[in-house]
C-alpha cells in the first residue's frame, strides 16, 4: 500500500503567531487540529515536519536530534521572516522538548509544552513508541507475522544511536530549564504510557517562568492533542495564549 506523504502546515489568521511542534514518529496531523482551532480564534499556526518524520520508519534513522533543532529554529525564523514579531511555541513530546530548548536559545512569548519527556526509567520507555510505530507501519504496508516482527527487531536495534541523541537532548533542556522566563503551560496526561508523567511536575519546578501553570488531564494518553480531551487542551491553550502580551 501507498502511503501518502504528510505535508507542513501553515493556517494563516491574525499577526499573533503560534509555532506548533509534533512528536517523535509523528508529523504535523499531531497538531492539525489544534492549529486549525487556534485560526478560528485569530491565530496564524505554522507546523513543519522535521527531517526524517512523515514517511517510513527507516527514514527516521536517518535524522537526529541535531538536524531536528535545526528545522525547528528554521521554522521559527520562517514566522519572523513573514513579519510575526511575536512567536509563542506549544510542542508534543519531542516537540514539547524541542520547544523548550527554543525558549532559552531565542525570544519566544509563550511555551506549552505537552506530555514532554524529562525523566527516563523503564517502565516509560521511548522505544517502545517507535517500535510500536514501526509495527503498525510494516502492517500498512501489507507485511504480517515473523517479516513485520524481524524488520522491526532490526530496525529498533539500529535506532540506538538515535535514541542516544534523544538522552541528551532530554539531558540538555533539563539542565537548561532555569533558563526559562517566557510565561508557560504545562500539559500532562494522567495515563501517558510512553513518558513518566512526573515530567511535568518536574518541568513546573524547574522553569522560572512567570506566570506558570500545570494541567493535568484525566482519561487522556501520551498523544493528548489527538485524544479524548483535545478539546479542552485546545481550550486550555487558547485562554493561556490570551493571557500573553502580545502588544
Amino acid at each position: 500500500m501507498k502511503m501518502q506523504q504528510p505535508k507542513p502546515f501553515m493556517f494563516e489568521a491574525g499577526d499573533r503567531a503560534v509555532l506548533l511542534l509534533h512528536g517523535f514518529t509523528g508529523h504535523s496531523a499531531d497538531v492539525r487540529m489544534l492549529g486549525r482551532f487556534l485560526q478560528t480564534k485569530g491565530y496564524t499556526t505554522y507546523a513543519p515536519i522535521y527531517r526524517g518524520h512523515g514517511g517510513n520508519p527507516e527514514q527516521l534513522l536517518e535524522g537526529g536530534a541535531e538536524a531536528w533543532w535545526v528545522d525547528v529554529q528554521e521554522a521559527y525564523h520562517k514566522l519572523k521572516d513573514q513579519g510575526y514579531q511575536k512567536v509563542a511555541v506549544a510542542g508534543l513530546s519531542l516537540g514539547g522538548l524541542l520547544g523548550l530548548k527554543l525558549s532559552f536559545s531565542e525570544p519566544v512569548i509563550g511555551m506549552v509544552p505537552m506530555c514532554t519527556p524529562m525523566i527516563l526509567d523503564d517502565e516509560h520507555r521511548l522505544d517502545d513508541g517507535f517500535r510500536y510505530y514501526a509495527r503498525q507501519y510494516k502492517q500498512r504496508e501489507g507485511k504480517t507475522g515473523d517479516a513485520v516482527k524481524q524488520e522491526v527487531e532490526a530496525l529498533v536495534e539500529k535506532s540506538a544511536p538515535l535514541f542516544s541523541q534523544i538522552t541528551e537532548l532530554i539531558n540538555e533542556v533539563r539542565q537548561s530549564l532555569d533558563l526559562i522566563y517566557t510565561p508557560t503551560l504545562v500539559v500532562q496526561a494522567e495515563d501517558d504510557q510512553i513518558i513518566n508523567p512526573k515530567s511535568a511536575n518536574y518541568i513546573y519546578d524547574h522553569v522560572e517562568s512567570d506566570p506558570k501553570d500545570l494541567k493535568w488531564y484525566q482519561d487522556a494518553s501520551h498523544a493528548i492533542t489527538l485524544g479524548s480531551k483535545r478539546d479542552q487542551v485546545h481550550q486550555d491553550i487558547y485562554q493561556f495564549l490570551e493571557s500573553l502580551n502580545w502588544d
